[in-house]
């Protein structure tokens, strides 16, 4: 059975998903609720981002371990108050914003949360029970153990895509005949990966054949160029994420697969 995260307009083969990385963020206001209103505008139903959470408890969306690089504040965001982090201003504008903030505000977007650090785990799942949004959710982390940690506390089947580790796996031990008994073992229903680490490709025609003969989602990151989008949609990949959701919002549209329809959902 397709997860409703992952059913876009009837599923695989239909629209695959375009993921906004950090919203839409020409002005380098990166995990902004501008940069998320923008990346709807034009057409997103789906956006990728990051957790972290305060010192008190509240799921912020930010992904650097420290605030200097796009905030006028300092130190490490876990070791701040959500009250000391509200006094705070993106370099590109705007406040840091909560998750919870990001779910309230557009009910049908549907998020691909990369959860940070440890002290996430707890908090988002949490939040995703007590607002009931497992099907608005994909849980994703470059540890799977954090990973797990979270699908743990979930009282709902939620997706979830691989670690550094099972993509490692994967990857590897693909042409064995092991990714099916790798996707179970590790609770995932998406592998999102780069077109290649290092010197290894790592999206291939064998690759994307493997994953989908073991009902696994295809998700590639980060595409900024239109040929490589192309190209990548020609192999039957599930899914785009990428920095610049202009381009790829174009992209989609002139092969059909525009707009995506979640936003609009209650």
């Amino acid at each position: 059975m397709t997860l409703r995260y992952l059913a876009n307009d009837g599923g695989r083969g239909s629209r695959p998903l375009a993921l906004a990385h950090r919203g839409f963020s020409p002005a380098g206001d990166e995990n902004s609720l501008a940069a998320f209103g923008r990346a709807v505008e034009l057409g997103f139903g789906y956006l990728e981002i990051d957790v972290r959470t305060s010192s008190d408890g509240v799921v912020m969306v930010f992904h650097d371990q420290t605030l200097e690089r796009v905030t006028d504040g300092t130190g490490r965001l876990t070791d701040h108050t959500r009250t000391e982090l509200a006094g705070i201003h993106l370099r590109g504008g705007g406040q840091i914003p909560t998750l919870e903030e990001v779910l309230l505000r557009w009910p049908g977007l549907r998020l691909n949360i990369d959860v940070k650090d440890d002290s996430s785990v707890a908090p988002v799942a949490e939040l995703v029970e007590r607002l009931q949004v497992h099907d608005r959710v994909l849980i994703a982390s470059f540890s799977d153990r954090r990973r797990l940690s979270v699908l743990k506390r979930l009282t709902r089947r939620t997706a979830s895509s691989a670690g550094i580790g099972v993509n490692a796996l994967v990857t590897l031990l693909g042409p064995l005949g092991l990714t099916r008994a790798i996707s179970r073992a590790a609770r995932i229903d998406a592998v999102q990966v780069p077109v290649r680490y290092g010197a290894i490709p790592v999206v291939t025609d064998g690759y994307v054949r493997r994953c989908h003969d073991a009902g696994l989602y295809v998700h590639v990151w980060t595409i900024n160029d239109e040929p490589a989008m192309e190209q990548l949609l020609g192999l039957g990949v599930d899914g785009l994420v990428s920095d610049r959701a202009d381009i790829l919002a174009r992209v989609m549209d002139r092969t059909g697969y525009w707009p995506q329809g979640p936003v609009g959902e209650n």
